[in-house]
């Protein structure tokens, strides 16, 4: 749901600090209000309908996020490394509609982001 000025919460699950801050500056680059949580206690206790799953956490289970979101009726997206598909193919399996790569989030993300929030 939009907040007053017309931006959507993003719900953020990385528990590296780096990448939490530039998915977080991505999704505020395509107009969204990025909101980082660090494990899927939280994410779930938000009830967050838009969420980015970083994949490659050692806090929490990246797959089994999604699925839990997912379920929920969240629309979620996950980055991963590029070279890992079969951990990118298990994401949208669980209910991901979009992995991205770190890379194309890094030069990128905020035109993608912003596709994926409009649609």
């Amino acid at each position: 749901m939009p907040d007053a000025a017309g931006r959507r919460t993003v719900a953020i699950l990385a528990d590296d600090l780096i990448w939490s801050t530039r998915l977080a500056d991505a999704v505020r680059g395509a107009g969204g209000q990025p909101k980082v949580l660090r494990r899927l206690a939280d994410l779930v206790a938000d009830d967050a309908r838009h969420v980015i799953v970083d994949l490659t956490a050692r806090a929490y289970d990246g797959v089994a996020a999604i699925r839990t979101v997912t379920a929920a009726g969240a629309t979620v997206v996950a980055v991963g490394q590029h070279d890992d598909a079969p951990l990118r193919q298990a994401a949208l399996a669980a209910g991901a509609s979009r992995v991205f790569t770190y890379r194309a989030l890094f030069e990128d993300g905020p035109r993608l982001l912003g596709r994926w929030l409009a649609g």
